[in-house]
């Protein structure tokens, strides 16, 4: 790769499932004369579709890094998936891109995928182009596509290519045919700067010395998003495409400097420069079964020679280097360096994840982290066979280490293994890749829920365990009140024992009791809490009293003092925020008072409301799906534990008896 920086462009290509993103990347690769002949998805032969399971969905699940050579520009740019299950592969290459072309389908009109594209786009505050793909198909119409841009994304669109019959049109080029978008362009234009719109309303036009600069500028500070068309699988407006990636979006010099953290509090601005100290951040990791973790990179600035070592900012650790690739698809091709604006590849880095800022000692700088949404659907993981449990970990801590959008923990309660994904789609995609890389086979099933008991009102009790089998014998007598606790405080054990009524040896064999028994809980199996136990009473036995006889006396008083008092079902409730189109709120609403949920207020946020909501742990397992299907894949949603509370009576019977046949079944 070269090191004039004025003539790179880096760039991805995202928008909704299906719309041609693939088919518009391979159309580039083939018009650049990259690849001799165009590849199909629905064939398996595109160049960035090259894992099994793509092929197989037809369908692109990771991002793919590509390369072309377009005369005398370099353009390296990423191939995204457009199901929102994969949203962290859009994150990742946003990351590495200096303007985003987001593809709409004609027929479909602007998606989830392309919603969800946009979003990123505005928050890394980069450049993007639009381009309104499958003209060539039946009742479509590239004017209502404009305006569905324009409700649902953004006002500040212009049209730069028209389509005419099996071409494209530059408006530009052919103002006066197509005199009024021509028109709308200078109004746009004109309006992004003071200067050029006083000249513009005192002349009542602009030359093309005038609007060039200024159309450039506009779409760098994201003031304008030009628009234009064709029908990638025909390769129908691609040429046009590339005319303005070369002579509209910006190149690596031009973009945005990224900013960076020095010394904790310090913001700079990193300069594009090769001759500056190495700076880079590592956006995507691949775990290759030849060359082990790739660790792939955009260099903002600098120069990293192949097997030159470099620090990990983020770990404050050496990394040794290696040798540098770059990526065309699944082809890595061995490089003598990279410079800014580059993206490349090395293997086998210790430390180095995703997210990572990686740089020369001269300039130890972090980036900011990469912003990764949190998974919001949870399955228990079980392994089919033992075989199968060995390899788990191992399988999950590489799938994981490949997407940060997938994560693995322990419930401490339950002790299940729960994972947790974006959807079903990407937790069952997960599954897949460990049984066919890894050859672990393992059953995905919905977590237990980790419910808690507690006595219902206070209760006093005393027990005297006393057994004589022949020689020497047992007993222990003990009294004790048990009485609720506020939520959270769990245990507390008090001993008010006078006068030695039972010696100080045995106290805590008593409490030891009563915790070994709060750990099976006392009504379906579940953990007590939240209870204080006082012990004020009791007996022993000079011969016969022992550590074990105190602590069954101590089990079965708090038992019996759970019949007395009554015992209750604890619930975990979440604390739920909702993001959707303000429409739809009525429709979230009610579902969550459906789910026994509680509403707790609303707030606009943009064209969208943020409902505020407490439900219960068990209704959200599958809430994802469920949300996907109220709002068509336009909500989302966040949670967090808040707090303990009392099981409906009815909806507490059916989990007791649940309890009971799973332990009948077990036993």
């Amino acid at each position: 790769m070269g090191s004039d920086i004025s003539k790179k462009k880096a760039f991805f290509i995202s928008g909704h499932a299906q719309s041609g993103k693939t088919s518009l990347s391979e159309s580039i690769l083939h018009k650049s004369g990259t690849i001799n002949e165009l590849g199909k998805v629905d064939l398996g032969s595109t160049v960035s579709d090259y894992h099994e399971d793509e092929k197989k969905r037809k369908s692109s699940i990771n991002l793919s890094v590509l390369y072309a050579n377009c005369g005398p520009n370099e353009f390296q740019f990423i191939d995204t998936p457009g199901y929102t299950d994969f949203i962290g592969e859009v994150v990742g290459a946003a990351r590495a891109s200096d303007f985003a072309i987001i593809v709409i389908d004609a027929q479909e009109g602007v998606g989830i995928g392309a919603e969800k594209a946009w979003q990123i786009v505005k928050r890394e505050n980069i450049p993007c182009l639009f381009f309104v793909n499958k003209l060539d198909k039946e009742n479509t119409d590239y004017n209502q596509v404009l305006e569905d841009i324009r409700k649902s994304l953004t006002k500040k669109i212009i049209s730069l290519g028209v389509p005419e019959g099996k071409e494209i049109k530059s408006v530009l080029e052919n103002k006066d045919k197509y005199n009024s978008l021509y028109s709308q362009i200078l109004d746009s234009v004109a309006e992004t700067d003071d200067a050029l719109l006083e000249k513009y309303l005192e002349k009542g036009a602009l030359s093309q010395e005038e609007l060039n600069p200024a159309l450039k500028k506009a779409v760098l500070e994201s003031k304008i998003f030009p628009v234009t068309a064709g029908a990638a699988l025909d390769e129908m407006g691609t040429d046009f495409l590339m005319k303005l990636i070369t002579e509209v979006m910006p190149s690596v010099d031009q973009a945005k400097k990224r900013k960076a953290k020095k010394d904790e509090e310090k913001e700079i601005e990193v300069n594009p420069n090769p001759d500056e100290p190495f700076t880079a951040q590592v956006f995507k990791t691949i775990i290759d079964p030849f060359v082990g973790q790739l660790s792939i990179f955009r260099v903002f600035s600098g120069k990293l020679d192949a097997n030159q070592s470099f620090y990990n900012a983020n770990k404050d650790n050496k990394e040794k280097g290696g040798q540098i690739y770059q990526l065309e698809g699944k082809e890595e091709k061995s490089l003598d360096c990279v410079v800014a604006g580059d993206i490349g590849a090395i293997a086998k880095l210790k430390a180095t994840k995703t997210g990572d800022t990686i740089c020369d000692n001269s300039r130890m700088i972090r980036f900011k982290p990469l912003e990764f949404p949190e998974p919001s659907y949870s399955s228990s993981v079980k392994p089919k066979t033992r075989k199968d449990e060995d390899k788990i970990s191992t399988a999950l801590n590489r799938l994981t280490s490949e997407d940060p959008t997938c994560r693995v923990s322990r419930d401490p309660q339950t002790k299940e293994l729960i994972l947790s994904g974006m959807g079903e789609l990407h937790l069952k995609l997960t599954i897949e890749r460990m049984k066919e890389h890894y050859g672990a086979d393992v059953d995905l099933g919905t977590p237990k829920v980790p419910y808690l008991e507690t006595v219902a009102k206070p209760a006093t009790v005393s027990y005297r365990y006393k057994k004589q089998t022949g020689g020497k014998g047992q007993f222990g007598e003990v009294s004790i009140t048990v009485e609720p606790l506020e939520r959270g405080k769990k245990f507390e054990f008090v001993n008010k024992i006078v006068g030695g009524k039972i010696p100080r040896g045995y106290i805590p064999s008593v409490e030891k009791g009563i915790e070994n028994t709060m750990k099976k809980g006392f009504l379906a199996g579940y953990p007590i809490t939240d209870i204080k136990v006082t012990l004020f009473d009791g007996s022993y036995h000079p011969v016969d009293s022992s550590d074990m006889a105190f602590q069954i006396a101590g089990s079965m008083a708090l038992k019996n003092a759970f019949t007395e008092g009554g015992s209750v079902l604890l619930e975990p409730i979440m604390n739920v925020e909702i993001i959707v189109p303000s429409d739809l709120t009525g429709q979230i609403t009610g579902d969550i008072n459906s789910k026994r949920g509680r509403v707790l207020g609303m707030e606009p946020k943009g064209k969208n409301e943020v409902v505020k909501a407490q439900v219960p742990l068990a209704e959200m397992f599958k809430y994802a799906s469920d949300l996907r299907s109220v709002t068509g894949g336009r909500g989302s949603y966040s949670m967090n534990f808040s707090n303990y509370e009392v099981v409906p009576a009815r909806v507490a019977q059916d989990i007791i008896a649940k309890s009971k046949q799973e332990k009948e079944k077990v036993g």
